[in-house]
Parts: structure tokens; C-alpha cells; sequence
């Protein structure tokens, strides 16, 4: 069955880095107003925007303290409502972050659970007696150390599967779970389109609380293997799409990164638990632990390839994955997909390609679409997210010199698709006209949209191409729908694959590396895209230069 949200492109709004309009070095919900006309032409429909709630922004906004209000830093309710009314007049949507594992130290909930932990609103969360004198369980959250925070005065802890300032909700406990549905019902009615759906899948926790097998020097194992033993997570999540999303054919997309092998089909299917889930087998390429990032490992262009090809035939028959290259807790794409040395305009395209061409929905992050870049920084301390500085002091307690740990901060930080957007070349690459709350990237005068705008041959207008392909009446049946064949597997450094509908076929071949590749190849066809100039044909042999990419039509 086709669904309203099957054919359109997403873009995820990082509010704080995105345009500020009062010079605070915050962006604000009336400069993403001032840049719709900018998403429009880029063939955005969907925007997603990163937590707006009131929040003490211990972990940038992830910490919600009142889930009804718009922290003032990005303006208020009235903002908001005039940003539905004109995404709504752009024929565009807005889609929120849902943020219900936790919430804030903050809240009231919470403020009245350490008044009286053994009351009613202690229940809204989980908390235990300690073991003697040491925590309920030895697993390790996921910004480091243990799980539990201990009440002072008290033998008691609260659970937090984040930051300590993040206590966990309790999800066994019915008046949460209909103060929660209550919140989400009322944003629906709001004129939401839907909702990203954070950390969702850990909601659902072991109750026993038991010990695992240690993992680390630290004594404690990673929260992980919890997750793979516990049971029952399913049941919460068809009530929640019951109880809310059903109700207003909402669109929703899980950060799910632990799904069963075997099971995508409750999470995306027919009847799934949500319309989508992000695909991150890209993200998690090389990735050894999950809240240990400075361990990542490099990885092979045939590796990558082969994550890709996985995803995509897992997903055939079942439903759509979210298709992504970064997000606000990545580096940015084009510095983690290209190798070193290797970035430019031509190589970005080609990864622009991967990010649109696959199957599923396209959730481009901003300033993906430009081809934004790491930073470099120079000292941690002009870091700002709390994981980055967690991962640089882990390093170096685990014997890393502060050399290195920076180095590998600078490459892994979620600070990395953070900086402020590059709207142009004046100072604070047109920002904002105060001081930035993040160093603005140094590349800013050589990568920017306004440089790119009117520039045909830019990162900007390749996206654009690649967009308008994916909405074109003769193509969008096949881009959307058809399915995913892979090919040209016995050629190294090589991804191709063929997108085959009923009535259209259409092949992509990227040759994902930094030197020239002759492929066999004897069908006839049409060139749709190419990010050079020109394609080398001669005897049955495309000759394909460095990181070209192709989209061609098979006759």
C-alpha cells in the first residue's frame, strides 16, 4: 500500500547551528522560517527538526524539561505555530523529535520524585536500593560510567541510560506511559506530521537489574547486552502507535539500532511498530563499541559497499528504511566516506548518489546538501558536546596520548555536525552577526551556499538533479518503488546496482575510489546523471574516472 511520506525527501534541522535571526549565536525557530524558501528549492518536503523544547541543554536539548513549551533560546509557541502555517503554505511538513526514554533533572516529575522517592512520582522512574555500598547493576550508559546515580542521603539510585542529568522513564508504570501519549497526541494536533522517535528501543528494561560479564577496565558492560536478552519491547511499542500515531496517519521514524536479527518486519512492516527506521549500518561500520567511538577502525570501499547491499535487500518486501550519510551524532559524511586527501566537489557527488539512489526515504542532514566537512580543532576545551569530552578523557585513562585522543575527537566528534551552517563568506559564514555557540568550521569562505546557489556545477545543484530525479513523473515510479538489484560485485572499489521497476530500469555505478576503472559493460542506455562532464565508452567498456558516478538509464 503507498503511503503519503513514501515519495518524499526529508531534511534534518539542527536548530541551534542552522540561522539565527537575533544575533545571540543561537540559531532560532524564525530564522528556519527565513530559509523554507532555500528547502523548497531544494526538493525538501519533510522537515525534521532536533529537540525545541525548554531544556538546561546538558545534552542539547536531548534533556527536555517541559515537553509543552519551546525553550526560549529558539523562540516560543507562537514561532512555532507560524512555521507550521508556512511549511503548511510550501506544501512542506514538520516532523519534532520525540524524546521519551528520558527526560530532564529538571523536570517536575523528577524535581518531586528526589523529594519523595518512595512516592508517586518516584515511580515515574526507576529507582533501587543499592548493593551494599555499590550501584543495583554494573552496566555502563552510554556517555560512560555506570547506569545509576545515587539519591543523595539516601542508599537509593535512579537509572539513566545517558547523561546522569537524563533519569530514564519508567515505561512499566501506566499514568507515564498516558502522560506521555497525552504530550504526543497534543503535538499531532497541532498540524505535526509525525515525529523521529529517540533511543526508543530502550524503554524497555530488565527489571531484575542483574550483573553482566565486564567489558572494560571500568568493571562494567555495555548496556547492549541488556538489550539483546530483554523481552517484551513490542508490546509497548503497538501501544504507543495505537494510542497516538495510528490516530493521525502520522509519519515516524525509530532510531532503532538494536532490532533482533530477523525482525525489521515488526518495526517497518505492513503493521510495523513505526512508517520507518533509520538505516545505520553505515554509521556503525568499523565501530567496535558504540559509546567508545575513539576505537573506531578504518574501513574498505568493498566493506562499505557490502553494509549498503545488506540493508537494502534486508528491507526488500518489507517496507522503507530512512537512508542516511550523517546526523547530528555523526562527523559529517564526506569526511568519514571519502578517504583523506580524497575530498572534493566530484567524490561528494558521488556519495550524493549513494544518499538519494537507494531505496527508501532520503534524509539529507543540512549542510550535507553543500558538502560541509569536519572541523579541525585545536584544544578540547572548544568542544561542547558532552560524549566528545566522555570519549577524549576515556582515551587518555586508557593510555592514549592527549595527541592522539584529540586527533581521534577531531575525526569521530559529534561536534562535527554541529558547527553553524555555512550560509555564505562574510564573517561567521553568515550565521548569525554575535558570537557562534560552536567554532563556525575555518572552510567557510570556500564552502558555502551562496557560493553554490547559481553554481551548476556545485555539490548544491547535484543534489538538486538527483532530487528532481527522484520527483520526475517519468522517473519517480522506479526511483521510489522499484526494487534494489545489486551488480558489478567482482570488481573492487566498485557500487553498482540497478533500481527495476515495471515499466523502468535504471542502473547506478559509482567507481568509488581515487583512480580509473574499466568495466565491462555491453547494454544500451541513456545517461540520466553523471558528476563529470563526459563518460568514456569504447568497445564495450566504460572507462570510468576517479569517483565517477552515473545514473543511467538501460534501454
Amino acid at each position: 500500500m503507498k503511503k503519503w511520506w513514501h515519495d518524499k525527501v526529508a531534511y534534518q534541522i539542527y536548530p541551534k547551528s542552522f540561522y539565527d535571526t537575533n544575533g545571540d549565536g543561537i540559531g532560532d525557530l524564525k530564522g528556519i522560517i527565513n530559509k523554507l524558501d532555500y528547502l523548497k528549492e531544494l526538493g525538501i518536503d519533510i522537515i525534521w527538526l532536533s529537540p525545541i523544547y525548554c531544556s538546561p541543554m546538558v545534552d542539547q536539548g536531548y534533556d527536555i524539561s517541559d515537553y509543552y513549551n519551546i525553550d526560549p533560546s529558539f523562540g516560543t509557541m507562537d514561532d512555532m505555530e507560524t512555521l507550521l502555517k508556512e511549511t503548511k503554505k510550501r506544501s512542506m511538513y514538520v516532523i519534532m523529535d520525540l524524546v521519551v526514554n528520558h527526560c530532564s533533572d529538571k523536570h517536575e516529575w523528577f524535581r518531586k520524585a528526589l523529594e519523595d522517592p518512595d512516592g508517586e512520582y518516584g515511580e515515574y522512574f526507576y529507582i533501587r536500593e543499592g548493593k551494599g555500598n555499590k550501584p543495583p547493576c554494573n552496566w555502563r550508559s552510554y556517555f560512560g560510567g555506570s547506569v545509576w546515580e545515587k539519591i543523595p542521603n539516601t542508599n537509593k539510585y535512579y537509572f539513566h541510560a545517558f547523561a546522569k542529568e537524563q533519569p530514564d522513564l519508567n515505561w512499566e508504570n501506566p499514568k507515564v506511559k498516558e502522560e506521555i501519549y497525552k504530550m504526543i497526541n497534543w503535538w499531532l494536533d497541532k498540524g505535526l506530521a509525525g515525529f523521529r522517535i529517540d533511543a526508543i528501543i530502550n524503554i524497555k528494561k530488565d527489571l531484575n537489574f542483574q550483573d553482566f560479564e565486564a567489558d572494560g577496565d571500568d568493571g562494567l558492560c555495555d548496556m547492549s547486552k541488556m538489550l539483546e536478552k530483554v523481552i517484551g519491547i513490542g508490546d509497548m511499542l503497538k501501544e504507543l502507535k495505537e494510542e497516538t500515531f495510528d490516530k493521525y496517519d502520522a509519519f515516524t521514524v525509530g532510531e532503532v539500532f538494536n532490532a533482533k536479527e530477523g525482525e525489521l518486519y515488526k518495526f517497518i512492516g505492513k503493521d510495523g511498530y513505526f512508517s520507518s527506521i533509520f538505516d545505520f549500518d553505515m554509521e556503525v561500520l568499523g565501530q567496535e563499541q558504540s559509546n567508545r567511538w575513539y576505537l573506531n577502525k578504518d574501513f574498505t570501499t568493498n566493506q562499505l559497499r557490502d553494509v549498503i547491499f545488506k540493508s537494502q535487500i534486508e528491507a526488500l518486501g518489507i517496507g522503507f528504511k530512512a537512508n542516511i550519510i550523517e546526523n547530528h551524532d555523526e562527523p559529517r559524511g564526506a569526511s568519514r566516506y571519502i578517504m583523506d586527501g580524497e575530498c572534493n566537489d566530484i567524490s561528494k557527488k558521488a556519495l550524493a548518489i549513494i544518499e538519494v539512489m537507494r531505496r527508501g526515504i532520503p534524509f539529507i542532514y543540512q549542510g550535507q546538501e553543500i558538502g560541509m566537512t569536519n572541523n579541525k580543532v585545536d584544544c578540547i576545551d572548544k568542544f561542547n558536546d558532552i560524549s566528545t569530552i566522555e570519549n577524549y578523557d576515556r582515551a587518555i585513562r586508557e593510555g592514549f596520548s592527549k595527541e592522539e585522543a584529540l586527533r581521534l575527537v577531531n575525526k569521530f566528534s559529534r561536534d562535527n555536525a554541529r558547527t553553524p551552517f555555512q550560509w555564505d563568506n562574510s564573517i561567521n559564514a553568515g550565521f548569525t552577526k554575535g558570537t557562534p555557540w560552536l567554532q563556525v568550521n575555518e572552510n567557510y569562505k570556500e564552502i558555502n551556499a551562496k557560493l553554490q546557489i547559481d553554481d551548476k556545477d556545485s555539490v548544491l545543484s547535484f543534489y538538486k538533479k538527483l532530487i528532481n530525479l527522484r520527483k520526475s513523473n517519468e522517473y519517480k515510479e522506479v526511483v521510489v518503488y522499484g526494487e534494489f538489484i545489486p551488480d558489478l560485485e567482482v570488481y573492487d572499489n566498485v557500487i553498482a546496482f540497478y533500481r527495476k521497476g515495471a515499466n523502468k530500469c535504471l542502473m547506478v555505478i559509482i567507481n568509488y575510489q581515487n583512480k580509473e576503472q574499466i568495466i565491462n559493460f555491453n547494454k544500451t542506455y541513456k545517461i540520466l546523471i553523471n558528476n563529470y562532464k563526459d563518460l568514456k565508452f569504447v568497445n564495450n567498456e566504460l572507462m570510468l574516472k576517479p569517483y565517477q558516478g552515473i545514473i543511467i538509464e538501460i534501454l
